[in-house]
C-alpha cells in the first residue's frame, strides 16, 4: 500500500471516535531508552537526554511540567534539535520548562518553529514530494530566536547554528557539529576543523541537525560524526499501525523516521552496518497547533545511554 493509499486508511481510522483519542494521544509523553555502543573501549557510560519539536504554546502547563521533571534523569549532556516554539509569547514558558535542565552540559540547533510561527496548512500537502512552504526571514511571523540562543548560551549551552563546538564530560570529549534547519535551507555545513593535538582522553563525534535531510546525513558521515541526532519528523506523527509512519516531512525514508538506526546502511553493530554511522530520530513532543492530533505516535523524549563499543 502506497502512502495515499494509507492516508486514506488512517482518515478512516481516525473517524468514528478515534480523532478523540489521537487528540488525547498528543498528551500522553513518553521517554524511550536507547543504548548505544558507540564510545571508545574502556569509555565509562554517558547518558544524552534528546529533546525535539515541543511546539510549545503557553497553555500547555502539563508539557511545561513533563520537562521539567527530565532534570530527575539526571543526563550527563542535553541536546536539543530545535522547533521549540508554536507561539509568540512561548519563549518564557520555554525557558521556564528547560530551566531544570540549563546547568547540564547541552547543544542546540534551531528548526523552522524556532523562528517562525506555525501556519494553518491542508495536511494533504504533506503527501507531495516537497511539502515545504516559503518563509521570508523578515516573516512577520517571526519568533524570537535570537532571543532563545542568548538564553541557552548563556547558560553554558553551545550554539550548533553551521558551527561547530565541544563538550568536556567526565573524561569524555564531544566534538560536535550542527547546521540551521536543512527545511529552510538554512543549513551551511561548517568548515573541517583545525588539526589538533591528541590529550589521550576518548572522543565521541555528534553531529546535531533540526532536519535529517539525506544530503546533510551523508555531510556528518563524510565528517567521521559517531551519531547523529535529528528531530522534525514527528515519527510520522499520524502512524498507520503494521505500516508506521505515512510521511517523515523531508527526504528521508519512512523506516526511519523514529527511534535508533544506522546511516546509511543497516545499524553499525548489526550485519551490513560497518559502513554505516549511529542515527538517532527523536519525534518530539508536541504537533503544530493547527493539527493536534498523533495517532499511533506517543510524543516523546529520547534517553541514549552511549557505552563503549566492543573491544576488537
Amino acid at each position: 500500500m502506497n502512502a495515499a493509499g494509507c492516508l486514506v486508511v488512517a482518515g478512516a481510522a481516525l473517524g468514528a471516535g478515534c480523532l478523540a483519542w489521537a487528540h488525547h494521544e498528543t498528551g500522553l509523553f513518553t521517554l524511550r531508552r536507547f543504548t548505544v555502543p558507540v564510545l571508545p573501549p574502556g569509555t565509562r557510560d554517558v547518558t544524552v537526554l534528546h529533546l525535539s519539536d515541543l511546539h510549545l504554546t503557553p497553555s500547555q502547563d502539563a508539557k511545561i511540567a513533563w520537562v521539567r521533571s527530565l532534570a530527575d534523569l539526571r543526563p550527563d549532556v542535553v541536546i536539543d534539535t530545535g522547533d521549540n516554539m508554536a507561539h509568540r509569547h512561548a519563549l518564557a514558558p520555554l525557558l521556564h520548562a528547560l530551566e531544570p535542565l540549563r546547568s547540564t552540559p547541552g547543544a542546540f540547533v534551531m528548526g523552522s518553529n524556532d523562528y517562525y510561527a506555525p501556519l494553518p496548512k491542508n495536511p494533504a500537502r504533506y503527501l507531495l514530494p516537497d511539502a515545504r512552504s516559503l518563509r521570508r526571514r523578515n516573516d512577520p511571523d517571526s519568533l524570537p530566536a535570537g532571543e532563545l540562543a542568548t538564553a541557552l548560551t548563556g547558560t553554558g549551552w553551545k550554539d550548533l547554528t553551521n558551527r561547530r563546538d565541544h563538550l568536556d564530560v567526565g573524561g569524555l570529549r564531544i566534538e560536535l557539529v550542527g547546521v540551521d534547519d536543512p527545511h529552510l535551507d538554512r543549513d551551511e555545513f561548517p568548515s573541517p576543523a583545525a588539526p589538533g593535538g591528541d590529550d589521550g582522553r576518548p572522543t565521541l563525534r555528534l553531529g546535531v541537525t533540526h532536519a535529517p535531510y539525506v544530503r546533510v546525513l551523508d555531510q556528518m558521515r563524510a565528517d567521521r560524526s559517531d551519531l547523529i541526532l535529528a528531530g522534525h519528523t514527528h515519527g510520522g506523527q499520524l502512524c498507520v499501525p503494521g505500516f508506521g509512519a505515512l510521511v517523515t516531512n523531508c527526504d528521508l525514508d519512512r523506516g526511519r523516521a523514529k527511534g535508533l538506526h544506522g546511516w546509511p546502511g543497516p545499524r553499525p553493530d548489526a550485519v551490513g552496518g560497518a559502513g554505516s554511522t549511529w542515527l538517532h530520530v527523536c519525534a518530539g513532543l508536541g504537533t503544530s497547533p493547527y493539527a493536534p492530533v498523533r495517532f499511533a505516535c506517543r510524543p516523546e523524549a529520547s534517553l541514549l545511554t552511549l557505552t563503549a563499543r566492543p573491544a576488537v
